[in-house]
């Protein structure tokens, strides 16, 4: 879960959804790897209209990604944001 400033751009503050644990932010940059999930549901869901999103630390992602029954896709990248 994110927290912003009341400029409503500055980032404060990173919870991860899954075990709580806090998020280093330095200066409202995200000093660690983290999952944000979001999606906007739409016609035909039963949550139509709603969004959900949410953040996961590493590990909680790590954790939920190991459950899947197809995994993950991955791939290397080389330009890092």
């Amino acid at each position: 879960m994110r927290q912003f400033g009341k400029d409503g751009k500055t980032l404060l503050a990173v919870r991860c959804n899954g075990c709580g644990r806090s998020m280093k932010v330095e200066n409202g940059v995200l000093k660690e790897g983290c999952f944000l999930g979001r999606q906007d549901f739409g016609y035909f869901s039963t949550m139509d209209g709603q969004r959900h999103s949410f953040d996961l630390c590493e590990e909680c992602y790590r954790e939920m990604a190991k459950a899947f029954t197809i995994p993950v896709e991955m791939e290397d990248i080389t330009e890092l944001l």
